[in-house]
């Protein structure tokens, strides 16, 4: 490994925030290893933050795991707050809470796109939970018009570190019947059937849960012996 310095033009502000806030003293930053640009070294430990989809850097992780402990830092906006800068530069600027709730579950909306990779021992993932402000800007070539400019770190409300399959499917609630359907699943944890689907099948491709039946149309599951 080699420590290079990158350009970080594309970096954007949440990205860059979050680095900052994640890193300790001793850390090596926006290091080069095996062809690719790694956020922070620490030790022996390799962290990338993506704030994004997971499927984009799906190639990259499983490189990286090939010889190196690998852990993806995740943010999910507990609290956001959405600002509209004024139109054309003129006016006052809107700024409002969002409904939206983030969640640790959340996690599993983005893990679909790499759901076995928990099963590597060397893997792990942290969900940062943080207050955040995104803001948007009037785009009239837009069909919606309003664009999401920027996202911004407020701070970082609490951190739960998954290092194995096990880790995860604690998520699942201990009054939750078995066996189950997604619609159970969602019932339970008081989230929207397309998130708890997306539980179902990441817990099933890391062997936490597996199919035992099915209700009329709906499968239904069972934790893993």
């Amino acid at each position: 490994m080699r420590s290079t310095k990158i350009s970080t033009l594309n970096e954007t502000s949440l990205h860059a925030a979050l680095k900052r806030w994640y890193a300790r003293a001793g850390d090596r930053v926006e290091v080069a290893v095996d062809g690719f640009i790694v956020d922070i070294v620490r030790g022996d430990l390799l962290v990338e933050i993506q704030t994004g989809n997971f499927s984009s850097i799906r190639r990259k992780l499983n490189t990286l795991l090939e010889d190196h402990a690998v852990r993806l830092v995740y943010p999910v906006e507990q609290e956001k707050w959405i600002i509209k800068a004024p139109k054309a530069g003129r006016g006052k600027r809107e700024r409002r809470k969002s409904p939206k709730r983030g969640a640790l579950e959340h996690v599993f909306q983005e893990l679909v796109g790499i759901p076995q990779l928990l099963i590597h021992p060397r893997f792990s993932i942290e969900v940062l939970l943080i207050r955040s402000e995104e803001v948007r800007r009037f785009d009239g070539r837009r069909r919606k018009g309003w664009v999401t400019h920027e996202r911004r770190l407020i701070e970082v409300v609490d951190q739960r570190l998954f290092q194995t399959p096990k880790d995860l499917s604690a998520l699942l609630p201990s009054d939750l019947p078995e066996p189950f359907s997604t619609a159970d699943l969602a019932h339970a944890l008081g989230k929207p059937r397309w998130l708890a689907r997306k539980i179902a099948y990441c817990l099933r491709q890391m062997d936490e849960i597996r199919q035992v039946g099915k209700r009329g149309n709906a499968a239904l599951y069972a934790r893993a012996a």
